[in-house]
Formats: structure tokens, sequence, C-alpha cells
């Protein structure tokens, strides 16, 4: 067509997992956490008032930023919300990458980063990670003005310790963002790093833990500078009021999101031990699914066995990733038909 702007023209968009319109399936190929939000969640979304839709939201969040804060020990200033993890991942690219300033991040990984870098116009900077998923050296030295590391890892499962992000914070000049999307579901966080270092940016999502992913919801944990500098290019109204509203009642909620979160994980460790006796490939994982390596087999094959059956996962055709299912956790049920249907499949 010609209207585009060229790099626009030439960018390949991202392709979200695939939405079954059907409700009679097994679907665990999105990471959303199949438990409910908090009932308190309902609660407030059932009697929300017609008042507060007819106003415009508050613009900041406030009650959500307070209660964020008050979680992560530190001021509801230290806080912005964003309309999904993702929201958060634009607004930073925008913020600290141009045509002069690249982004770099350790593959494999989220793989929004690299269209929302084509969106700006930036350079990619691509660093490898070792067969065992550890933090790459060459990562401190791209002299990138945003550098993401996405911890635990997407689709991987895996975690780089909070001393070593300490130490690529204090070596690069540009910022880190951690993309803690699945932090809910690891041992520890990095939120520390944000009390020690005024380059550091935290992203959370209320998808996975919180089973909002309808909702999306997300915040930012950083320095004070940091936020006022991300405010400016922000939306004006980049949360709704419902949402604001439903998702502090949900963080506000800890000992129902303690109890579903230590579901997941209980689940998520029997997973790894069935798969592993049934001769996959798979690793410890900290995040809410898992990444399973087929031997002697195809991926691919097993995927599309996995849809006749009415069961979806995750399939990325992607170098590194071609012999690998990232397999959501499901609720026992489900878990359940997964394991079985795969022992059909490999004993073919």
């Amino acid at each position: 067509m010609g209207y585009f702007r060229e790099n626009i023209e030439k960018l390949a968009g991202y392709v979200p997992g695939f939405q079954p319109e059907s409700k009679d399936i097994i679907k665990l190929n999105t990471n959303e956490n199949s438990y409910p939000p908090s009932p308190a969640v309902l609660d407030v979304i059932r009697n929300f008032g017609a008042e507060s839709l007819r106003r415009y939201p508050d613009p900041l969040g406030g009650s959500f930023r307070k209660a964020a804060g008050k979680l992560c020990g530190l001021g509801a200033e230290n806080i912005m919300c964003c309309n999904g993890g993702d929201d958060l991942l634009n607004i930073a690219i925008r913020s600290f990458c141009d045509e002069g300033r690249p982004l770099a991040y350790p593959v494999p990984t989220y793989s929004l980063y690299p269209v929302l870098a084509g969106l700006q116009n930036c350079e990619v900077i691509e660093v490898g990670f070792d067969g065992e998923y550890n933090l790459p050296s060459k990562l401190a030295g791209t002299a990138a003005g945003l550098t993401i590391v996405c911890n635990p890892n997407a689709p991987t499962g895996s975690v780089v310790s909070i001393d070593e992000l300490a130490g690529l914070a204090d070596e690069i000049k540009g910022v880190l963002l951690v993309d803690e999307a699945y932090v809910d579901f690891a041992e520890e966080n990095c939120v520390e790093l944000v009390k020690r270092f005024d380059n550091v940016i935290i992203l959370r999502s209320m998808s996975k833990g919180y089973s909002l992913a309808g909702l999306r919801f997300g915040y930012a944990v950083a320095c004070e500078e940091l936020i006022a500098g991300l405010m400016k290019v922000k939306d004006s109204y980049n949360v709704d009021a419902v949402s604001i509203a439903a998702a502090t009642a949900a963080i506000e909620d800890q000992d129902y999101h303690k109890e579903v979160v230590g579901k997941v994980k209980k689940s998520r460790n029997s997973i790894i031990g069935e798969l592993r006796n049934m001769g996959f490939e798979v690793g410890e994982s900290f995040a809410n699914f898992v990444l399973a390596g087929c031997k002697g087999c195809k991926a691919g094959e097993i995927y599309a066995k996995l849809v006749e059956r009415d069961i979806f996962v995750r399939y990325f055709a992607l170098p590194g990733l071609e012999d690998k299912l990232r397999i959501s956790v499901g609720t026992e049920e489900q878990n359940g038909k997964l394991l079985n249907a795969l022992r059909q499949i490999v004993s073919e």
C-alpha cells in the first residue's frame, strides 16, 4: 500500500497464543492461571457503581499504587500502573531506545520484545543463553539504552540470581528492566534492586499469579525519578476504573494469592516428574509452565496430535525451540488429561 512507515511495512507482528472459542477444550497454551481470581475481586466487579463508570478513572491508579508499594516495601511513588505488562514494555522501549540506542536481551525469551523494538525502529541486540540458560556475560557490553532480562524467563522457566542481575545493573550505562511477569511462582524476586540502583525497573503482571489475564493490568516498580519519566510516556488513562479497583482487591488478598500459587507450584513439580518419566527433557521451572524437550520425536507432531484431542499447548518454530513444547500448568483434572494424552502419543 505504501502508507506505513518502512519499518512497519517490514515488521512481522507478534502472534499471541491461539485463543479457541470453544469452552470444551483444555487450554494450556498461554500461561493463564487455571484457578479463579480472589472472591474479593468478583465482589468489587459485581458491585461496581455506574457513577464510577461515567467518570474518567484516576489517571495514576492511586489506590493500587499504595497497595503495591506496601507489598514491595516501597512507596506509592515507586509504582506505575500499566495496561498489562506489555504496556510497560512498550513504554520503556519508547522511553529509552531509538535509532542510536539499542535494545538488548538474552535469547530465547519473550518474542514480543523484538516486535516492540521494530515499532520504535531501534536496533536489537540478541545475546544467546548457553545450554543451562546462564546470564550471558556479553550482555553487559552491548551499550544498549535498555536491557531486558525476563526472570523467570519465558519460555524456559529458568532464573538468573539476584546477585548476577545486580552485577549487570552496576555494569551497564543504560536501564535494566527485569521482566518479573512470572515471579509469583519463583522463590525470590528482584525488588531489592530498586532500592540499590537508580537504573532498574521491575515489571510485574496481575495476569499470571492473580488470575487476571482478562483484566489486563500490570505495574512497574522503580525509583521515583524513573517512574516520573515513564509517566510522561504512558497514555493519559492507561488503566480503567474497573481494573484499578479489581487489581487492588486482588493484590490486597495475599492469603488467597498464596493459596493459589501453592497449588500451581505443587502441580508444576508433579508435571515435571511425570514428563521426565515419559522420556521428555524438562528442566526446573520457576514459572507456571514447563518447557519439555522431545527425544527422538518431533514437537510439532506431538502438538498437532494434542490439538486433535482438544488439548492446546504452545509450540514455537523458532531457533533453539523447534524440539520443545511449552505447557502451562492447569488444574489437577486438566493436567491429568494432558499427561494421559501424552502417554498415548509417545507410545504410538
